[in-house]
């Protein structure tokens, strides 16, 4: 099997890597950052032969011409393509009017429109495929509306959207179409900017990177098209984005659980 993982190079990426690497996986591994990537290869390569394993390709997300030629350079040297997870993500937080223009772009094209085109580009190599599948990495601001995170909100939902679309249009394909959404993630991704994080973010459980890696390999196989994290916070999500008003009502709330956990959270780091 031949796994291809965006924004690879830490966090989410980096669990998801050696998880599928465990099971004996090749790896395709994508990042902007060369240094991180090999990094994280030396760390995976422990007898000899691991390196002939993992394919390190420093690239953006959103080059789509370089994706194209990366996908016959995976083919040629490892006999396939079988799983493509579109982890790569950009947020730019803040209040709507806050966000610049570029920022939006940015996290449009890197949230959104790289997985649909990565996504497109790999279907005819998934198709020759024995166990084809891929995972979109989303987020709970992809269930339900995140004051705060409009862009980000945005582009998450349309990104299970997506993912749900495809595996209706495409369901007698044999390729497996999973969106995965965790809540706070013990990352840099929000760790290192904890402050500009939401207290809304924090209301919900947070969850380590390998939980969510976990997770990402069983979508692989089971049976499941969404996959929320944890499953109560998909339940509340789906409530308050179908009844906003009690989203209103509940918000106060779990605010001021999020704040309790990002006190917790900075007395932890000092």
């Amino acid at each position: 099997m031949t796994v291809i993982v965006t924004g690879a190079s830490m966090g989410v990426g980096a669990a998801t890597a050696r998880a599928f690497f465990d099971q004996g996986a090749n790896l395709v591994l994508i990042a902007r950052g060369r240094s991180g990537l090999e990094a994280l290869a030396e760390a995976l390569t422990e007898s000899p032969g691991d390196a002939d394993r993992i394919a390190i390709e420093a690239q953006d997300v959103t080059d789509i011409d370089a994706f194209e030629e990366l996908l016959e350079r995976s083919k040629q040297r490892f006999g396939s393509v079988d799983v493509l997870i579109n982890n790569a993500g950009f947020h730019a937080r803040g209040p709507a009017e806050a966000v610049t223009a570029d920022e939006i772009g940015r996290m449009i094209d890197v949230n959104l429109k790289a997985p649909m085109q990565l996504t497109r580009l790999s279907l005819p190599y998934l198709r020759r495929s024995a166990s084809p599948a891929v995972i979109q990495v989303a987020s709970l601001a992809g269930r339900t509306p995140v004051p705060g995170s409009a862009s980000y909100s945005a582009s998450k939902f349309g990104l299970r959207a997506f993912s749900l679309a495809l595996a209706e249009e495409m369901h007698e394909s044999g390729i497996k179409f999973a969106c995965v959404s965790p809540g706070p993630i013990d990352t840099g991704f929000i760790m290192d900017d904890i402050d500009a994080v939401s207290d809304l973010t924090f209301s919900q459980p947070v969850v380590t990177a390998e939980q969510v890696a976990e997770e990402i390999v069983k979508l692989v196989s089971d049976d499941r098209r969404d996959a929320p994290m944890p499953r109560l916070s998909g339940v509340l999500t789906t409530l308050t984005y179908l009844f906003p008003g009690l989203g209103r009502a509940v918000r106060p709330a779990l605010e001021r659980r999020g704040r309790r956990t990002k006190d917790r959270l900075r007395r932890q780091q000092k």
